[in-house]
């Protein structure tokens, strides 16, 4: 358009050149300055206002990230009695004190961890709890110089889009890091058992076997979780336990070496108004007992658990046990009012409960006795770990299962 608009004008030849002198000028000047003000720029900062790029982040947190292996041996397995598994984790202490999973080393004979530079050293277990899928193991500290520790940051601040970042060793590859945002806070993983449910923090950065128990980052390099599970079939869906949580358990860890729960041994579900109206039977509202467990306060008070199985919309429900109405005075309506009540509830309380059986209702009075190992705490056993083959990478799966209600 410049050169049409010139070639009209009287004196075109002269003046062409003149324009095309300016513009030339005009233009070298522009240039000049566009690479002046890019030599001047400065880096962008690193996300969230923290002072480091996300190299710098990476060199500084990784040194305290950890690769774990552990071996543990099934005697009623002939066919595979020994199995390997991979994991991550993340020193806490200078001490030696490494925060992971514990579907990573809990129930295992050897635990060997792998430093940043190379050095590797056995380790033993402090403490572990199955239920928020939490561990701390120990290596000695080192003769000269120190450990490289993490800082555990605050989860509860944390809000759906916040960058963050995993560092691990997936499927064998170490230290690396992914990125991603917050896709969800407290939720809820598909598939778990109420009573085992935790506040999960959703994200997108890829998260694989050989991940857990590595730590998930916020943007200034401290620790707002550590990964713990995927979804089957699921891309750029990951869960990490959060740290506030975490704090939580760890001096518990520490002391007991185990999280102290108080235990009835029931499974089951409400009774909802919809499932009365489908079997047109005479059911109560309350906790439907579908199952007890052996050696707990409710097989030895008589409590009776579901005789026949019925499938409603694929979901298996058992009939015929007993129907938890009351316990303490609440009525046990939904699990809103079960949650409420088992809060204020310990080792040793005592309950005393309404019970249906037949249609009749009886008073029945027993103590909680602190909650055991159960089978479905061991590794593999509730969430499908995968470890299939020698030195296999570990990681916490879901089941799509509907959620029963145990305590």
């Amino acid at each position: 358009m410049t050169a049409s608009l010139v070639n009209r004008l009287p004196g075109r030849s002269a003046f062409s050149g003149c324009v095309r002198g300016v513009v030339g000028v005009v233009v070298a000047l522009a240039l000049a300055s566009g690479v002046a003000a890019a030599q001047a720029a400065p880096q962008p900062p690193a996300p969230g206002g923290c002072p480091q790029s996300l190299p710098a982040l990476f060199d500084q947190v990784s040194q305290s990230v950890v690769s774990i292996g552990a071996i543990s041996i099934n005697p009623y397995n002939l066919d595979r009695r020994i199995e390997r598994v991979g994991g991550s984790g993340v020193i806490i202490e200078s001490s030696g004190l490494i925060l992971t999973n514990s579907h990573v080393v809990f129930g295992r004979q050897v635990i060997t961890v792998t430093l940043d530079d190379g050095t590797s050293l056995n380790a033993k277990l402090i403490g572990a709890d199955p239920i928020f899928d939490v561990a701390l193991i120990k290596i000695p500290p080192p003769t000269k110089g120190s450990l490289p520790v993490a800082t555990l940051g605050d989860s509860s601040r944390l809000a759906v889009g916040v960058e963050v970042y995993a560092i691990g060793n997936p499927l064998g590859l170490d230290q690396t890091l992914t990125r991603g945002v917050v896709s969800a806070v407290n939720r809820m993983i598909p598939g778990a058992a109420w009573s085992l449910a935790e506040p999960m923090i959703q994200t997108d950065a890829s998260i694989n076997p050989g991940n857990s128990g590595g730590p998930l980052l916020d943007p200034c390099g401290q620790v707002i979780g550590i990964t713990t599970a995927t979804l089957p079939g699921a891309q750029n869906i990951g869960f990490a336990v959060p740290v506030d949580l975490i704090k939580d358990v760890i001096p518990r860890l520490i002391s007991k070496g185990r999280v102290v729960r108080p235990w009835l041994g029931v499974q089951g579900q409400f009774v909802v108004p919809g499932l009365k109206q489908l079997l047109k039977v005479p059911l109560v509202d309350g906790f439907l007992i579908e199952a007890v467990e052996p050696g707990s306060p409710a097989e030895q008070a008589g409590l009776q658990g579901g005789m026949f199985e019925l499938t409603i919309e694929g979901q298996p429900i058992l009939l015929g046990g007993d129907i938890i109405t009351q316990v303490n005075g609440t009525v046990l309506s939904d699990p809103r009012a079960l949650a409420t009540l088992l809060s204020g509830l310990e080792v040793g309380s005592r309950l005393t409960m309404t019970v249906v059986r037949d249609g009749k209702p009886s008073a029945m009075q027993l103590t909680l006795i602190e909650r055991p190992v159960l089978l479905w705490d061991l590794p593999g056993q509730r969430h499908g770990t995968t470890a299939a083959g020698s030195g296999a990478p570990s990681s916490r799966g879901t089941s799509p299962a509907r959620k029963t209600i145990a305590f």
